[in-house]
């Protein structure tokens, strides 16, 4: 009997195991930056598995007779992705947060067992919550200097040798300059004597430096050591160094090889160092332990201030939704036309996409892959659409699309729930979705006062499903770069705060979020309506102290088949009006002839019907 490809990488990883005498390893979705999108390089989970989803993790025992002998962690997310993927001959499936790594290594491991894991790959919190799980068992966590996965796999690609990008002035709203001053003055009212900066996304925002080393994220792999004085190492491979970059950073910048990275930290001997939990890896935690240094944890310096957009930013993000918002809507009125056809699939539907976004602006990549589920895979919260479970978008089905581009002014993301014609929806579907439609207005129109935290408003988004005993297993909106990452921190809105290092952040102006709410039905039908929302002041008759309130974003409109009028409230109503002419009046002069005609239908005023 054959093997299939991923039933031999892990016979393959197991022999790997046994030779270097260990008895278990831990594969994540990660690299040196613990980035939640990782370069091709890093890509060893999905290798290993088959899975694709952005967060997850396997253990794999080297016994294969075990039992169980591997699983793997995901959370709601992916629930049903996981078991589409993942062979479950293979692989036991674990759901986070009911359960996690370390505890489940805590009950399947015994004593004397050596559980490997690759320290570049791991932070710190995660060593010290495992470790603690295996010694409650006698079972020893051992930091590897080497991953037995590279030992195995052996088409693995090189890092990308692309070169970084100058982001300019015009686009990034400060200088590069002014931020590096800001860190220092921060570094030297802590007491502090630098700052090592991992994230890829600080990094480019810090310096004003892009790149295409990740796809879906504009960032070049480096690493960054801030000082108190001004200055910044940057860790980079010397063939991204262009002569316009080095005129760009200019002689407060040294630029040194990225594998001089580990050693350049022994420098920083007696000093004390700003490390943040969350994206500093064990390595690097070691490396300043061992060197003497006095290591302080705070919270990435970068992470606020990029998440406060500046005018400049923020005016680039409505012109990046103007562009975007076009795209979307011709998609959408090219749907109407060629979806009730029953010819066209969920691939054809997602290159479609991309190839209109490629035509409307200076589109550099996608912000993520598309997610276009139609029918039961709409229900999988972050399907990716492969060759093998592409669906024909069939009449009188429900077509969920969530996607986004990368432009050089902004970063866009948005979901819309289509309603397959002919035939009218079913009544059980127009209330899910209008139930969800409702709990993005509830958000979008919210006014809150000054140090109000995303999980006090996610109840707006969830309070219609709940009435009926209906909820979503994800968040209800995460924070969004400029030109960045599409899921960005601190900020977010969900049940539980997934508080950061310094607690959960308040919301503040000039942040921008998703506003996603959801209803999934499985093995039927997904549901999902998403805006981008700038968290802006708010003047309010009266007000005692300062509010805030949501400026939307995201242009384009949204799917009136499904919407049960006689669900919303007059308030609701004329937000649905305000909005659709908004989008008519921004999107509508960019269209013409039959996407245009289709745009004033789409966006005519709804009534209220009564029941």
């Amino acid at each position: 009997m054959l093997m299939s490809t991923h039933e031999a990488r892990l016979r393959a990883l197991r022999e790997e195991l046994k030779r270097q005498g260990l008895d278990g390893f831990v594969v994540p979705i990660s690299d040196e930056h613990m980035s939640e999108y990782v370069g091709a390089y890093a890509q060893r989970l999905h290798w290993l598995t088959g899975f694709d989803g952005s967060a997850g993790t396997a253990v794999v025992f080297a016994d294969a007779m075990r039992d169980p002998a591997a699983a793997m962690f995901v959370d709601g997310r992916y629930t049903l992705q996981v078991r589409d993927q993942v062979d479950t001959k293979l692989y036991a499936y674990e759901s986070v947060p009911e359960t996690s790594v370390a505890k489940w290594l805590g009950k399947h491991s015994w004593a004397g067992a050596k559980i490997g894991f690759d320290p570049w790959l791991h932070g710190k919190k995660w060593v010290t919550a495992t470790e603690k799980a295996l010694t409650g068992c006698e079972a020893e966590l051992v930091a590897l200097n080497t991953n037995p996965i590279d030992a195995v796999w052996e088409d693995r690609p090189a890092p990308s040798p692309a070169p970084a990008l100058v982001h300019e002035l015009s686009l990034a709203g400060e200088s590069s300059e002014a931020k590096r001053a800001a860190i220092a003055e921060w570094l030297s009212e802590e007491g502090l004597d630098a700052a090592v900066i991992p994230a890829l996304d600080s990094i480019a925002w810090l310096l004003n430096i892009r790149g295409s080393d990740v796809d879906r994220t504009p960032v070049t792999l480096s690493f960054a050591i801030a000082l108190a004085d001004g200055t910044t190492d940057l860790f980079i491979a010397s063939e991204k160094v262009t002569p316009g970059l080095r005129s760009h950073l200019g002689d407060a910048v040294r630029i040194e090889e990225r594998k001089r990275f580990l050693p350049m930290l022994a420098s920083l001997s007696g000093k004390k160092v700003a490390l943040d939990p969350d994206s500093c890896v064990q390595t690097i935690f070691s490396a300043l332990d061992d060197a003497g240094a006095q290591i302080v944890e705070q919270r990435d310096p970068c992470m606020l201030p990029k998440a406060i957009k500046n005018p400049v930013e923020q005016q680039g993000h409505r012109d990046a939704q103007k562009l975007d918002g076009a795209a979307v809507t011709r998609f959408l009125h090219w749907l109407s036309i060629e979806a009730p056809k029953g010819e066209v699939s969920e691939l054809q539907a997602s290159d479609r996409l991309h190839g209109l976004r490629s035509e409307c602006g200076d589109l550099r990549d996608l912000s993520f892959d598309t997610i276009s589920g139609s029918g039961p895979n709409g229900a999988i919260v972050h399907y990716r659409v492969t060759e093998e479970t592409s669906r024909t978008l069939e009449p009188g089905s429900v077509y969920l699309v969530d996607s986004g581009g990368q432009y050089p002014n902004g970063t866009t993301d948005v979901t819309r729930t289509i309603w397959i014609w002919p035939g009218e929806p079913p009544a059980q579907v127009k209330d899910r979705f209008t139930r969800v439609l409702k709990g993005n207005i509830a958000l979008c129109l919210a006014h809150f006062p000054k140090a109000t935290r995303g999980s006090q408003l996610d109840i707006l988004a969830r309070q219609h499903l709940w009435d009926v005993g209906l909820d979503y297993a994800h968040g209800t909106g995460h924070g969004v770069g400029s030109f960045l990452s599409v899921h960005e921190g601190p900020q977010r809105i969900a049940k539980s705060s997934g508080a950061q290092t310094g607690g959960e952040q308040e919301l503040m102006a000039g942040m921008i979020l998703s506003n996603e709410p959801g209803y999934y039905k499985a093995g039927e039908y997904g549901i999902r309506i998403e805006h981008l929302l700038l968290v802006e002041a708010r003047a309010i008759d009266g007000a005692e102290g300062d509010f805030f309130g949501f400026e939307v974003l995201t242009l384009a409109p949204i799917e009136r088949a499904l919407v049960d009028a006689a669900l919303l409230t007059e308030t609701e109503i004329d937000w649905w009006n305000a909005y659709h002419a908004r989008v008519r009046e921004v999107v509508g002069p960019q269209l013409d002839g039959d996407a245009k005609a289709w745009l004033e239908t789409q966006c005519a005023p709804l009534e209220k019907e009564t029941q």
